[in-house]
């Protein structure tokens, strides 16, 4: 934890208040002070404080919800603040809460390195875009560590898990959150290091914009994140990570493009539903394409209304007997988390919010029953 955390907490006790409470107050306070939103954790846990009930059974975009314009701390990331005063009241009435920050607003891109020894994937995903023949043994490579350091040797440069020139927090889970600014202006994008599509290493996850990363000092049930080193402070990212961030597609395009071709599995839900290439399957293009389409931006493309819809509609062609309901709903997940990664929680509450409510009214060719 920071020397001048430290501080904080400890000035910030009143009689007989938990230390920990204390410090989990100041670590937020803390982090507003460098500029970096934050927002509530789940007590003890590493997820975002529940939604309103309200806001967990009607999805909407957090733009339109009261809940943020009334200081309230739904939609996660979107609630996140610099307001020293909304800090005192979310922590001060919820002393137990954790603290998660906003990557995007506050300019961080944090490396979030995982330490699950697991066996790697197929070798064109160890590293995207980056060919590793048969004839190079892979023998204990089992985790991010490995592999960073592995693209870190092939450009000549030390893996950011041994930068001491910036802030490394080390999770409970034997990991390593490496973080670092964005310079430039650019709005880098988020990932995940087991996507098939956007990812820089497996097992490497990137947190930019459109999610968050955990403050250090912050407990869990399982640990406290713990900042390794003496330097407690973000460096600029490497121009080396940077240029291989954006050879493996987390910078997005100037503009959202019009749909592209149904996905490969939307085309099979058709196909398994006797539909071949029909008006159903032209339905399911236009329900799909806007849910795709949102993983060219990194936000401010109304994802979760667009997806909501899309769910609706796949209810209702499901209800109607037009699809199957196990290929369309893996059709549309797989769709959306290829959109925006690493947000499985929010993805399944707002699929299965919308196609519990398609469901209900079963879509024909002849529109809807009332």
């Amino acid at each position: 934890m920071p020397s001048d955390l430290q501080i904080s907490a400890s000035d910030s006790a009143d009689s007989g208040q938990d230390l920990s409470v204390a410090a989990s107050w100041a670590t937020a306070q803390w982090c507003a002070r460098r500029g970096w939103p934050v927002h509530p954790l789940a007590p003890g846990r590493k997820t975002p404080a529940a939604n309103c009930s309200t806001c967990r059974e009607q999805p909407h975009t957090p733009s339109n919800c009261a809940c943020l314009q009334a200081g309230r701390w739904c939609h996660s990331f979107h609630a996140a603040t610099l307001s020293q005063s909304r800090i005192n009241q979310w922590w001060g009435q919820n002393p137990e809460f954790g603290i998660g920050v906003s990557c995007g607003p506050a300019g961080l891109v944090v490396i979030d390195i995982d330490a699950h020894a697991a066996q790697p994937p197929a070798r064109d995903r160890i590293l995207p875009g980056i060919p590793i023949s048969d004839q190079v043994d892979l023998t204990g490579l089992t985790n991010g560590f490995h592999t960073l350091a592995i693209l870190a040797a092939l450009r000549g440069q030390m893996s950011p898990a041994e930068d001491v020139n910036t802030l490394r927090v080390c999770t409970p889970s034997g990991g390593l959150h490496v973080w670092y600014r964005s310079t430039g202006a650019r709005r880098w994008l988020s990932s995940v290091g087991s996507s098939p599509g956007r990812a820089l290493a497996w097992q490497v996850d990137i947190r930019a914009h459109g999610s968050y990363i955990i403050a250090p000092g912050t407990t869990t049930q399982h640990g406290t994140y713990t900042p390794l080193g003496e330097c407690h402070e973000p460096a600029p990212l490497p121009e080396w990570l940077a240029q291989e961030l954006d050879r493996t597609g987390h910078l997005p395009p100037p503009t959202v493009p019009a749909p592209r071709p149904v996905p490969a599995r939307a085309q099979q839900a058709v196909y398994a539903a006797g539909g071949g290439r029909s008006h159903t399957e032209r339905t399911l293009a236009a329900v799909l394409g806007p849910v795709e389409a949102c993983g060219q931006v990194a936000e401010g493309a109304g994802f979760s209304d667009i997806l909501n819809r899309a769910a609706y509609t796949l209810g209702g062609l499901i209800a109607a007997d037009r699809l199957l309901r196990d290929e369309a709903e893996r059709a549309l997940r797989e769709t959306a988390l290829a959109a925006r990664p690493g947000q499985e929680q929010r993805i399944d509450q707002i699929i299965r919010s919308g196609l519990e409510a398609g469901l209900k009214k079963p879509l024909h060719t002849t529109g809807r029953r009332p």
